[in-house]
């Protein structure tokens, strides 16, 4: 019987060229886990992850506990504060151990990284969806028909819509 051919033609999948790089990174920071980089949405939440992102994991003289260090923004600084246990046993499931010990918060980068260079996902806009008055709509279209621009047309006819709108309040 022939051997088998290799059936991706010489092609290797990403994952398998980056693993190696990203756990020398991440270990180098003191990660042994790299899962808690790369899918720290998935182990904390959205919302926290959103206003976070773990920068370091240092380990005392004594080897007992270690120290998460979490980047923030100053104002979202004390939310995280406050959910530190929460955080500390969502890491700790990662780890299947007591590994981490304590969590600080900083809202500035450590020395020698650039993720205090990015700005944080920001809170999605809230959209208030009101009923709107037909009559408005009519009269908002009306005004903005003898435009000839579609585009332009219907753009100004959802601002005045919305102008009517305020106004009528």
């Amino acid at each position: 019987m022939p051997p088998r051919r290799a059936s991706t033609k010489g092609f290797k999948r990403t994952s398998s060229l980056l693993t190696g790089r990203i756990r020398s990174a991440s270990e180098s920071r003191g990660f042994a886990q790299s899962r808690l980089l790369t899918q720290w949405a998935e182990i904390v939440g959205k919302d926290i992850a959103s206003i976070s992102r773990p920068v370091e994991v240092g380990y005392g003289r004594g080897g007992m506990g270690a120290t998460l260090t979490l980047l923030t923004t100053g104002s979202n600084a004390p939310m995280l504060e406050m959910q530190k246990e929460q955080l500390r046993q969502k890491v700790n499931s990662v780890y299947g151990y007591n590994a981490i010990a304590r969590i600080r918060v900083t809202q500035t980068a450590a020395t020698g990284f650039a993720e205090g260079q990015f700005a944080f996902d920001p809170a999605a806009p809230v959209q208030n969806k009101t009923p709107v008055d037909p009559a408005l709509r009519r009269k908002a279209t009306e005004v903005a028909s003898p435009v000839e621009d579609a585009g332009l047309r219907d753009a100004l006819a959802r601002l005045g819509e919305n102008i009517l709108n305020k106004t009528n309040r």
